[in-house]
């Protein structure tokens, strides 16, 4: 897994997933927001970290008991033990929200362990007591049943589709309160440069608004690659 810098962290956490939507459009990336999922907390933290993945696939009745979860290797267990610090749990669950990917129990784990946060296409169980975490969590809507009556955890750190944002170990996630965006490992540093410096000249833009500067004049424009 690619190394996301401290100093590429510590920008990204004062930009928003709006500006890097426009850095990512610029380079022809249009689908690397993920959809349809919301924050659980409305004041959690800015969610960033690289990307650790699990992917779901439609559950096979015979393959998923309870009794699964006595299992050290379930993938959905491991991938909760096994996710990097600093790292970020993206799960696949083909957005379908009609079971809970996780609940409050792994969520806090996950926490404890030092990850960033995590991101579902799917539901969260728990949901109330995700949300007074103060841990950056994102689904779909919340839901009740285990996920083994719909999901079975398959895959752990392959390439994953989440809410319709292709998302490969490493990329970097960013969640704000507007959703959560994919930025491509590679050009981590380089988005995290040019976002940082839109979000610094933005600051002068609603004083120029209220003096009636045009809005051609008024809104930052993102500065040309050579």
């Amino acid at each position: 897994m690619t190394k996301l810098s401290d100093a590429t962290r510590s920008k990204l956490k004062t930009i928003s997933t709006a500006t890097v939507a426009t850095a990512l459009f610029k380079r022809g990336f249009r689908t690397q927001c993920i959809q349809d999922v919301h924050p659980l907390g409305t004041d959690q933290p800015t969610l960033v970290g690289e990307a650790f993945t699990l992917r779901y696939m439609p559950a096979r009745e015979d393959l998923n008991k309870l009794e699964v979860f006595r299992d050290r290797s379930h993938p959905q267990r491991k991938a909760v033990e096994d996710c990097p610090v600093g790292a970020v749990l993206v799960m696949d669950s083909r957005k379908d929200a009609r079971a809970a990917s996780a609940g409050a129990i792994l969520v806090t784990r996950l926490m404890q362990r030092g990850v960033a946060g995590v991101v579902t296409d799917g539901g969260f169980r728990d949901s109330a007591e995700i949300a007074k975490l103060g841990f950056p969590a994102y689904h779909h809507r919340p839901s009740a049943p285990t996920n083994l009556t719909l999901h079975q955890a398959i895959e752990i750190n392959g390439p994953i589709g989440c809410g319709d944002a292709p998302v490969f170990p490493g990329d970097v996630i960013l969640g704000d309160s507007d959703g959560v965006i994919v930025i491509p490992a590679h050009l981590a540093d380089e988005i995290a440069n040019e976002a940082f410096e839109m979000t610094r000249s933005r600051i002068l833009s609603p004083k120029r608004c209220k003096k009636a500067v045009p809005s051609s004049d008024s809104i930052p424009q993102p500065t040309s690659r050579r």
